[in-house]
């Protein structure tokens, strides 16, 4: 990936082609990564990413270890809808105010296309071999995770995975507001299908990304969640111990999509493209 004044795919050159011929790559990805750089300089010259970078350079600033890697779940179809394109966008400029290279980020959902894999691969990102529900291990490591709109059950099994107060100070979550799910879900409910972000709650620091009219559906309700390890420090050692994994067996409304099943998804935004 290049530097701020625009990307390019590895080991190669961006070239100026005609849309009807980019449409007509088979599989390379080329109008893929054309409409990502438009979405790229659109956020760029809205100023929305100016605003969010300093959500972001919240927790980083308090931290004693800057992040060595990002995990990307839940993108989607980025090469037909347009929110999910904006949202892959803002992850390009994210991993450059990190410096974290595209090659320490990693992704999934089963719903890319090969187009789709074909372009993040061009961009030299890594894709996650399969489906890990979520419940990916820091291992040691500072980690961004970044989770638009994913199902709350990926940020549950993700908390679950590394439910420790060494793990948890490592680890910046950019996704659903952790408040949002707290004031719209039934407390039993919560507690009940979503225990380890019900414990949380408490030691979570949260900023919220600004609001933009032109990226309303793209990034409402997103923050910035982290946890400071003198917070963490508040959890009861019984708490700690508790690592029953999630199952899920109640809940009515599952937002995740499991290693049995299908990819099955659609553009939230398709309507609005």
């Amino acid at each position: 990936m290049a530097a701020m004044g625009g990307w390019r795919p590895a080991g190669g050159r961006w070239r100026r082609r005609g849309r009807a011929a980019e449409e007509a790559a088979d599989g390379d990805g080329s109008a893929v990564l054309r409409r990502l750089r438009e979405a790229r300089d659109d956020l760029l010259s809205s100023g929305f990413w100016a605003a969010s970078a300093g959500a972001v350079r919240e927790p980083l600033g308090r931290s004693a270890e800057p992040p060595a890697r990002c995990v990307c779940y839940g993108l989607g179809r980025f090469g037909a809808c347009p929110a999910a394109r904006y949202q892959l966008a803002f992850l390009l400029l994210l991993l450059e105010e990190l410096r974290v290279s595209p090659g320490q980020c990693s992704l999934f959902d089963p719903a890319f296309s090969p187009r789709e894999e074909a372009a993040l691969r061009q961009l030299g990102m890594r894709l996650l071999p399969e489906n890990e529900e979520g419940k990916h291990d820091v291992e040691g490591s500072a980690t961004v995770f970044y989770m638009v709109h994913c199902g709350k059950a990926l940020y549950n099994n993700l908390l679950w995975r590394n439910w420790s107060a060494e793990a948890l100070s490592k680890m910046v979550i950019i996704g659903n507001s952790f408040r949002g799910m707290e004031e719209r879900l039934l407390s039993k409910v919560l507690e009940r299908d979503y225990s380890y972000i019900a414990k949380v709650l408490k030691v979570t620091e949260e900023a919220a990304l600004p609001t933009h009219p032109r990226y309303l559906d793209t990034f409402n309700d997103t923050s910035v969640h982290w946890f400071p390890p003198q917070k963490l420090q508040e959890i009861s050692p019984e708490v700690w111990d508790f690592l029953e994994e999630p199952m899920y067996q109640d809940c009515e409304d599952l937002e995740i999509i499991r290693r049995k099943d299908g990819a099955e998804w659609s553009c939230p935004a398709a309507a609005k493209a």
